[in-house]
């Protein structure tokens, strides 16, 4: 390896992913967003020391969903490698993939079985001492017209498992029996063309959602949550069917080793699906009881290198936190301005231990700050509009938290423009202007290899 080479293996990135970030003017908050409303003092040092812009996770226009926008985000164009979000919801849940396995993501609900209608497309958002129980249940489920095809179920976060079915002739050719909004009709899966394939998968799907429905109906949780006025989580609604992806690995593209800290099923899947290396953090969930700064740690304890011959070295981590999408999706405009707050708090405690790293010499770091799409608290669903965009420098961060000086500072940095407030409007004046998630890991290594000079 040469000095060149080496040098730019000690040069780092930590990519933080907040999942549902952006916003739109609320009247509530006298027309700001969410973000303008948090007081968020760390990401704003990190505009006014780094460059900004607005981020098109796809393209303009595009309202996303997650694992789209994190395919595109990290290089990966979706047209071409994008086959369902199920088998990333499974093997993040723990089911491995084969050539030939369809698997969905799914969703534990609540059905009139009089009616047909999806009362509930989630049953409950608090199921983690009930789902892992039903999924067990679910496992090896029988299909009496298909008794050659093998069901698997796994609990993923909340309300979600993966569903993974292994047998012959299977497609991901097929449409989702779920109706995407509460008091719909419950869905019959239909080929998406006119293949063997995906019309006998159509079928295997519907038998098996009629067999899940008998299978919960009676369930002893869903008899106990009945006498308790709760809904019933009685049916598992089957979208999202896919199968694994196909593609370079992350290492490949980038001769960087990454790993991802993604409690949520499906972006840890996708990352599996590249060759990204999972890790845990305790206590790091994928809902609104996450730890965060278990997740902190975590990612600062994995990616410095500290002169460890034994550990794994790492050129980028991944850190994705997906509360402020659910509150979002909840409709819960002070939640998300509260979690914003929690966040910008975790961000300052990875920013003081990489500049204190990259001082004690382990390593140069840089760090990003985004998200992979807008969820509206006024819509509650994914929106088309950019996301703000930030990278820079922790030691240049650190040195804004600890001086109010800056004449006295130490560190000097090139790349910088006029932005020092990191929110929706702001970040669009940045010198990256307004661009898509495809350029992102163009922009990455170009900054991460320029090092930060001591005056």
């Amino acid at each position: 390896m040469s000095q060149q080479q080496q040098q730019q293996k000690k040069n780092k990135m930590v990519f933080v992913m907040v999942d549902g970030l952006g916003d739109t003017s609320i009247p509530k908050y006298n027309r700001q967003t969410t973000l303008e409303k948090a007081n968020t003092n760390v990401m704003d040092l990190m505009a006014k020391s780094g460059v900004s812009g607005a981020m098109d996770p796809v393209e303009p226009g595009y309202a996303c969903g997650s694992d789209t926008a994190h395919l595109s985000i990290l290089g990966y164009d979706p047209r071409t490698y994008y086959r369902g979000r199920g088998a990333f919801e499974s093997m993040g849940a723990g089911l491995d993939m084969n050539p030939g396995d369809i698997a969905f993501k799914s969703n534990f609900a609540t059905l009139d079985t009089k009616t047909g209608i999806v009362i509930q497309r989630r049953a409950d958002r608090n199921f983690e001492h009930l789902g892992p129980t039903l999924c067990d249940h679910l496992t090896g489920i029988k299909l009496p017209s298909f008794p050659e095809y093998r069901v698997d179920v796994k609990y993923a976060t909340e309300h979600r498992c993966g569903v993974r079915v292994r047998g012959p002739l299977l497609s991901d050719a097929i449409s989702s029996t779920d109706p995407l909004k509460d008091n719909l009709p419950l869905l019959e899966a239909k080929p998406l063309n006119e293949t063997t394939e995906a019309k006998i998968t159509a079928k295997v799907t519907n038998e098996l959602s009629n067999e899940i429905q008998k299978a919960l109906e009676n369930h002893p949780i869903n008899i106990d949550r009945r006498e308790k006025g709760l809904a019933a989580a009685n049916v598992v609604l089957l979208r999202g069917c896919g199968v694994r992806v196909q593609a370079p690995t992350f290492n490949e593209l980038y001769d960087m080793n990454a790993f991802m800290i993604a409690p949520t099923c499906i972006i840890a899947g996708l990352g599996m699906s590249v060759g990204v290396d999972v890790v845990e953090a305790p206590g790091g969930t994928g809902d609104y009881h996450t730890n965060l700064q278990s997740k902190a740690d975590t990612l600062v304890n994995t990616i410095v290198d500290e002169q460890d011959s034994t550990k794994k070295s790492y050129q980028f981590g991944f850190l994705h936190i997906k509360a402020v999408d659910d509150a979002g999706h909840d409709k819960n405009e002070d939640l998300k301005v509260s979690f914003l707050e929690r966040i910008d708090k975790m961000l300052e405690s990875i920013i003081v231990r990489l500049a204190q790293a990259e001082r004690d010499g382990n390593g140069h770091y840089s760090i990003c700050v985004t998200g992979d799409h807008s969820t509206p608290v006024l819509s509650g669903d994914h929106s088309s509009e950019p996301v703000p965009f930030v990278i820079t420098k922790p030691i240049l961060v650190d040195q804004l938290l600890k001086s109010k000086d800056e004449s006295n500072s130490k560190y000097q940095f090139s790349l910088t423009d006029s932005v020092d407030t990191f929110s929706e409007i702001e970040c669009i004046k940045g010198a990256l202007g307004r661009f898509p998630g495809s350029q992102v890991m163009k922009i990455i290594p170009q900054y991460m290899n320029q090092n930060v000079t001591k005056q």
